[in-house]
């Protein structure tokens, strides 16, 4: 997502200008507060402590940039600390300097006064040791900076690193399913090539939108569950077309979930699934249930059938296919952590049942067909 005009405005060098000015105009405020409260003159003692405090805003810079000519190891760091001892003394002495000049442009302070070196630090000798130890929070306050900055940066590389490999490794097993899908429905459509062309011809057809609605999601992981029946809907057609009345097809899917986003490409692994090992060994074929819902803030999804059943001693994990077993790794990769489930288990009057469990996360399309209260 591309930032805002905020978002870049803060992040330019106008913006942390603005930031740091606001920030040491706060700390002034803060420590002007006791005066203002207790003396007389208000505005006497807020200036003062806003040109103290802007003084320390300006010099800042002037720190950091002289911290980052000194040894950056940690294995230096007593040379490193050494070394800010020495230019603490200076700096001290030339933040005087920028201090009486703040306060000339306050009108706190004549001009004579700020161009002055013996001027300067005679008005504010009394000041050298809260000074000296303001330079030091500085300086304490830029390396906690610097080593959080490191921290965060190499916790931001390792999770887009890791972000990217779940990524590709959910790009690769995508690219396994669709020459797989593709080449089971050829398998179909040649079989009718030579036996009935026109539907056959039909079942191209219905190929080539299914080639069309593949190749417009394949950068996107998941989409809405009303796209993924679509997308099915085209497959079941050419089934159709190859089974006649023998296939029988039932869709239960509530009105408040066919929003909710689903892995591409995830049903028709499973139906096509249910079609080849459950229903084609019989000459009756049968019927296949796809039915979605809403359970304790998850997406229940189930596809059933009432075929021949899983074989004895089969197991998901050493299965020979690839469609179950696919589909089980995108949705780990996508939604891990034990926030899904997938599993496949016997019916009691035979026939397989697949269910699957996911968060649930609606598409931005459904935003469209709220009814404002």
């Amino acid at each position: 997502m591309r930032p805002g005009f905020a978002g870049r405005w803060f992040s330019s060098r106008a913006g942390r200008i603005f930031v740091a000015a606001a920030a040491w105009t706060a700390v002034g405020v803060f420590f002007a507060v006791p005066g203002m409260a207790t003396g007389p003159n208000w505005r006497h003692a807020l200036l003062q402590s806003l040109a103290q405090w802007w003084a320390w805003g300006l010099v800042a810079p002037l720190i950091v940039a002289l911290d980052g000519f000194l040894p950056s190891s940690d294995r230096q760091l007593a040379r490193r600390t050494l070394l800010h001892l020495l230019l603490s003394f200076p700096v001290t002495a030339a933040y005087f300097h920028v201090l009486a000049a703040v306060l000339a442009l306050l009108g706190l302070e004549n001009w004579r006064t700020a161009v002055n070196p013996q001027l300067v630090l005679t008005a504010l000798r009394g000041m050298f040791l809260w000074s000296w130890q303001v330079y030091w929070v500085i300086v304490g306050a830029w390396q906690a900076y610097r080593y959080y900055g490191r921290y965060l940066s190499t916790e931001l590389r390792m999770e887009r690193l890791e972000r990217r490999f779940t990524e590709s490794r959910l790009n690769v097993l995508r690219m396994q399913l669709d020459p797989h899908f593709l080449f089971n429905a050829l398998n179909t459509i040649s079989s009718q090539v030579e036996r009935d062309p026109r539907l056959a011809r039909a079942m191209i057809e219905h190929l080539g939108d299914l080639l069309r609605m593949s190749l417009e999601t394949r950068d996107k992981q998941e989409i809405p569950l009303v796209e993924e029946l679509a997308f099915l809907d085209h497959y079941l057609a050419i089934q159709r077309i190859r089974f006649g009345d023998h296939l029988k097809i039932e869709i239960r899917v509530d009105a408040d979930v066919k929003y909710a986003l689903v892995p591409s490409l995830i049903l028709q692994p499973l139906v096509e699934n249910a079609i080849r090992h459950g229903l084609s060994p019989r000459s009756s074929g049968g019927t296949i249930v796809i039915s979605a819902r809403r359970v304790s803030g998850q997406l229940e999804i189930r596809v059933l059938d009432d075929g021949v059943g899983l074989p004895t001693g089969w197991a998901l994990g050493t299965s020979p296919g690839l469609g179950l077993t696919l589909t089980r790794d995108r949705i780990a990769g996508l939604h891990g952590g034990g926030s899904s489930h997938f599993g496949v288990r016997r019916l009691p009057g035979g026939g397989t049942e697949v269910e699957i469990r996911l968060p649930m996360t609606a598409a931005e399309e459904e935003l469209d067909h709220v009814v404002p209260a």
